[in-house]
């Protein structure tokens, strides 16, 4: 034994997807990084980080729990986002939403463009 571990080869703990749509006249671009037990999703338009949430399921109640991290707290769009993700994914999501609009079927948009993708990258969230 010369002293040096030798360290079973792991899946990597991260993992980084790049994704775009549009969303009416708009171009939207998403950054999902896939963690060990958790998924980090960025929306936006042009490079900021003006919002943070974080959600996460509880087996006290069906609908996920929700946290504002970063940005205006009365605007709730990266909140409500990260726990329809929850719920669906069943881990522990942080969504930064970064555009302006924030109209109800302009997110759903946005949200159905979310799941398109991870229904054909299954692996990247």
């Amino acid at each position: 034994h010369n002293g040096l571990i030798v360290l079973e080869s792991a899946p990597a703990g991260i993992s980084l997807h790049n994704f775009c749509g549009r969303a009416g006249e708009q171009l939207v671009h998403f950054h999902a990084m896939r963690l060990r037990d958790s998924l980090f999703l960025w929306v936006g338009a042009e490079p900021a980080l003006r919002s943070l949430a974080v959600a996460m399921c509880s087996p006290h109640d069906s609908i996920p729990v929700s946290t504002s991290l970063l940005g205006d707290a009365s605007d709730t769009t990266s909140n409500s986002l990260a726990q329809r993700l929850a719920r669906k994914t069943k881990k522990q999501i942080f969504v930064s939403y970064n555009l302006q609009n924030t109209d109800r079927s302009f997110i759903l948009h946005i949200e159905n463009r979310i799941k398109e993708e991870m229904m054909a990258f299954p692996e990247k969230f």
